[in-house]
């Protein structure tokens, strides 16, 4: 797979993440936040809380959730810290991951990982 076929295949699973978890109520903060420390695909709010959305596209669901490994969930954190650190008062934060799979509706982890994880 091309490395632009790559971005295409990513940026329609954001696309698609994105559309499920506004129709679960969530609304866009920020899309593909980016900082030395690495990437946020998705910002989200969820009443009070700020959710850091990790989008994982791959052929089977156990594949996406697995594929977070503890440096990308480092990586993660020390990006949400960068976007936090612009912030008067800090909100409620949690790390979502949205796992796709081809013809598979979308699995939702809450709180997939902390700070402490």
């Amino acid at each position: 797979m091309s490395q632009a076929s790559h971005l295409i295949k990513g940026q329609d699973a954001e696309q698609r993440a994105l559309l499920w978890l506004e129709s679960q109520g969530l609304q866009l903060i920020c899309r593909n936040h980016r900082c030395k420390q690495g990437e946020i695909d998705l910002i989200m709010q969820d009443q009070e809380s700020l959710v850091f959305v990790e989008v994982r596209f791959r052929q089977g669901l156990d594949q996406a959730l697995t594929s977070i490994k503890p440096a990308k969930q480092r990586r993660l954190i020390q990006a949400a810290r960068h976007y936090l650190s612009n912030m008067r008062d800090l909100p409620p934060c949690r790390f979502d991951v949205i796992a796709l799979a081809p013809d598979q509706s979308p699995q939702w982890i809450k709180a997939a990982f902390d700070v402490g994880s």
